[in-house]
């Protein structure tokens, strides 16, 4: 007889496991003050808010969208060529810079700390270029020292909130004596606690299944189990030129700091691309001088949209194409809701092609090729919506909703 398997859920690992269950999720863009997080935010969002030099230029946090660029939306845009037309979008939120000494309210700490923990995911933007005329809080370039005060600061916060959450529970604990406390629930504590303490942060702890069901349940507002993008911007030389003496030591703190994915950009360059929007021979030029160079934009909103355990499936038509974000591992009836609840509630099936079929099969906007090579699909309720499905939902409602 084979041995049992051991209780240790080898696929609980990484922030996703912490993440909240919903389609509409958020990616904070933090750091210090005048790293470039508000003119990044600009360029990621077209918009035009204050990007002053001077710290806490932003205190409440802006909140917009971006597109999700994707090469297969464009496709069936092109081939439909629907009077509606609707991508995914990332919403992002810009906060305002943390200084050390932020969980004890420096700065404005104490606020911006709690608008991090409004967000579902974090870009945290790291300054590696020199430039006089841009002050850094801290009077010099050093992106190591910048990361462990950031890191430092959030899990300050976080043991903040533990300890807190622990003495709650304690006294509930005390007012019923039918209760007690739990040993999952205490060497939980005891292990995130012991974390934090060490400044490192809770995603990169090894959970089972029970930690992990009780870290949502009675620690949900921690900071440190949200997904990390580090953004390192550069100067635009360094960026065109790949290369900056930060940058190796900067991947290292990453990969000895529970990994996580680094993409370097340089909002110097951004700008200046981004300024030629409306003069193709000047963008064509400009970006002929770039020695290859390449806006970093898209793979920004592409992981960040990642890291929030997003993905979406299109539907397409004479009327419209679109992009329906859900939550990865969503079934087919849940998919179906995100579009109207009645969807959902009178689910029959799913009519699925995958996108990569139907862009090998169909000559037109047809579903007859497809359907003859084998390859439109017909799925039920125990369906897992699989990212870049084409799907048509078949349903029925009665009017009372009453079976």
């Amino acid at each position: 007889m084979a041995p049992k398997k051991e209780e240790k859920d080898e696929g609980q690992k990484g922030a996703a496991r912490f993440g909240r269950v919903r389609n509409s999720l958020k990616m904070g863009i933090v750091g210090l003050p005048n790293v470039g997080k508000s003119s990044l935010f600009n360029l990621l969002t077209e918009q035009n808010i204050a990007a002053e030099n001077y710290p806490f230029c932003t205190i409440d946090p802006n909140e917009s969208r971006c597109a999700v660029p994707d090469e297969r939306y464009d496709w069936l845009c092109d081939l439909w060529k629907p009077p509606s037309m609707y991508p995914a979008y990332l919403q992002v939120t810009d906060i305002a810079g943390l200084v050390r000494g932020a969980a004890e309210g420096a700065g404005l700490g104490n606020a911006f700390l709690s608008h991090i923990s409004a967000v579902d995911g974090i870009f945290h933007v790291v300054r590696a270029f020199d430039n006089d005329e841009v002050i850094h809080v801290d009077d010099s370039v050093d992106p190591i020292r910048d990361l462990e005060t950031i890191q430092m600061e959030l899990c300050k916060k976080d043991l903040e909130f533990v300890e807190k959450a622990e003495e709650k529970e304690i006294r509930d604990v005390k007012k019923s004596p039918n209760m007690k406390i739990s040993l999952v629930f205490t060497s939980t504590f005891e292990k995130v606690k012991a974390m934090l303490k060490e400044n490192k942060p809770v995603r990169c702890g090894e959970f089972n299944t029970k930690e992990v069901e009780l870290i949502r349940e009675k620690l949900d507002n921690l900071i440190t189990t949200k997904p990390v993008v580090y953004l390192v911007n550069l100067s635009a030389a360094d960026f065109m030129r790949k290369k900056n003496k930060w940058l190796a030591k900067i991947h290292a703190w990453i990969q000895e700091h529970g990994g996580g994915v680094l993409i370097p950009f340089s909002v110097e360059w951004e700008s200046k691309l981004w300024s030629l929007r409306d003069d193709p021979d000047g963008k064509k030029a400009f970006l002929d001088e770039s020695s290859g160079a390449v806006s970093a934009l898209p793979k920004m909103v592409v992981q960040g949209f990642k890291e929030l355990n997003l993905i979406y499936f299109f539907t397409a038509g004479e009327t419209e194409v679109r992009c329906w974000t859900i939550q990865k591992g969503t079934l087919a009836p849940q998919a179906a809701g995100v579009i109207h609840s009645d969807f959902e509630r009178g689910f029959i099936k799913a009519e699925v092609v995958a996108y990569a079929d139907f862009r090998a099969l169909a000559t037109s906007k047809s579903m007859m090729e497809v359907k003859a090579a084998g390859k439109y699909r017909q799925e039920g309720k125990a369906y897992v919506v699989e990212d870049g499905d084409i799907i048509h939902f078949q349903f029925n409602v009665t009017s009372s909703g009453k079976k």
